[in-house]
């Protein structure tokens, strides 16, 4: 993802590997979000449909 090592890892940030999952994967929300907009617009500026 980008992230530099020990992002949400390091010991001394004290997350448990639940909190460290959560805490990527929230992190991927703005990425897709910014991906469908995208799309959207790409496809609605062609004048297609993608059904």
């Amino acid at each position: 993802m980008g992230l530099p090592d020990g992002w949400v890892t390091a010991p001394d940030l004290g997350l448990t590997l639940p909190e460290q999952l959560a805490t990527l994967g929230n992190g991927v929300v703005p990425a897709q979000a910014v991906h469908a907009l995208g799309a959207l617009h790409r496809t609605h500026a062609s004048g297609g449909s993608r059904h």
